[in-house]
């Protein structure tokens, strides 16, 4: 097995300094193949959406007020995206939570997926927090033919993402 890279003080929480696993991707290049598994314990993988554009909203634990909110915040810009737009949540939140939150918030807009499995797609996009274990805050708007359009992961994981940029990002990837 190749050595994972280690990336620290990208982001940190609450001041402190943690540490990133996986490479750090670049704006422009194709995104990597994951697999993550859905509110059915059922294989997802970006290539099951060949074709479409995808925003990644990805957060550490849905129990927690600012992925609460970040979750809730999305499932509202999702309902403003183009049709072929696919806006997913991504946590290492077991499935069985997550068909929670989705009951508890009334979310319909997005699909809902969890890393915990292999920890597959925060190994492949860098936002594995080595320390805790759990996915850094970010945004990817992954284009129809499978490039990265935009990325944000939000240097302090206690802080919201920049909805407006991705926003605007969005409709620059998709025309809209």
């Amino acid at each position: 097995m190749s050595q994972i890279e280690e990336r620290t003080g990208v982001v940190t929480f609450r001041g402190n300094p943690l540490t990133l696993l996986g490479p750090d991707l670049s704006v422009g290049q194709p995104a990597p193949d994951f697999r993550v598994v859905d509110l059915d314990l059922r294989p997802v993988k970006l290539s099951d959406f060949a074709g479409k554009t995808l925003l990644l909203t990805v957060s550490l634990s849905l129990d927690t007020p600012v992925c609460d909110t970040q979750g809730k915040k999305f499932n509202e810009l999702a309902a403003q995206a183009p049709g072929e737009v696919i806006v997913a949540n991504i946590t290492v939140d077991l499935p069985f939570a997550l068909r929670r939150w989705c009951g508890a918030t009334g979310v319909q807009n997005i699909r809902v997926w969890s890393d915990y499995q292999d920890h597959d797609f925060g190994l492949k996009y860098g936002v594995l927090i080595k320390e805790l274990k759990l996915l850094a805050r970010s945004v990817w708007i992954i284009d129809k033919d499978g490039i990265i359009r935009y990325k944000e992961i939000v240097p302090e994981v206690t802080q919201e993402p920049n909805y407006e940029a991705a926003l605007q990002a969005l409709h620059q990837t998709t025309g809209g």
